[in-house]
């Protein structure tokens, strides 16, 4: 049987989908960073436990440190997510879809700053361990790694539902996604550079964003495409019975 593509909601649906996605992540969101910037006994002390039961997996294995080293520096660096989203939007200029151009740049842009503002304003430390198996820099929460893959990730499978792609590819691209934002957030608690807390928030506050960036795409611009579509079709339908 031959494939077919995916066929979006209505977009009034969709908008209303997306805009309750993005109002309960970033809800999530909000608590957890009020229970870090309070150094809420539990959460410090799941944090604490999560890390010290990985660092020494990771000191005792080279082999596979390396390789998680790589996955994380190289694989699922916030530079090569950048670079996947940079081929997308070359993609979309080729078919003169400049909107979605400065729209994934402009979300991708604001995810970065909000991560950096936010590690400015928590201040918070990253593990330090006698024996360290991987460096990182600036401050832990949220995790960098971990929002820079989730709103790549997003990004992308948002683009091919809205191009109507074929639902196996998209099916595809939801695994391969899944499997790399999950797979950068264990990386950084696996070298010991992140508390389980700040990946976490890294995952929330990124389907935060490219949920909200979905909805206002929704309302602003397909929502009055289609205001604009129902309007020609009306004064069409008159045109016709006047004449």
């Amino acid at each position: 049987m031959p494939a077919t593509p995916a066929t979006p909601a209505a977009p009034g649906h969709i908008a209303r989908r997306t805009w309750r996605c993005a109002a309960v992540l970033c809800a999530l969101f909000v608590v957890l960073l009020v229970l870090v910037a309070c150094s809420w006994g539990p959460l410090i002390s799941l944090d604490r436990r999560v890390a010290d039961g990985l660092h020494p997996l990771a000191v005792g294995h080279q082999g596979w440190t390396r390789v998680v080293r790589w996955l994380s520096g190289v694989l699922w660096d916030p530079w090569t997510m950048r670079a996947v989203l940079a081929i997308a939007a070359i993609r979309l200029a080729r078919r003169r879809e400049w909107l979605l151009v400065v729209w994934i740049a402009v979300t991708s842009a604001l995810g970065t700053v909000l991560q950096q503002t936010l590690k400015a304003a928590v201040g918070r430390s990253r593990p330090r361990w006698p024996d360290p198996v991987a460096t990182a820099s600036y401050q832990a929460f949220p995790s960098g790694h971990a929002l820079t893959a989730t709103v790549t990730c997003g990004l992308l499978v948002w683009l091919l539902w809205l191009h109507r792609s074929r639902a196996g590819v998209i099916r595809v691209t939801w695994a391969a996604s899944a499997v790399s934002v999950i797979g950068v957030g264990f990386t950084r608690l696996y070298l010991g550079v992140h508390w389980l807390s700040d990946v976490v928030a890294g995952w929330l506050l990124g389907g935060a964003l490219v949920s909200a960036s979905a909805w206002a795409y929704e309302v602003l611009v397909r929502g009055r495409a289609d205001e604009r579509g129902l309007c020609i079709t009306r004064i069409t339908r008159l045109t016709r019975r006047t004449r």
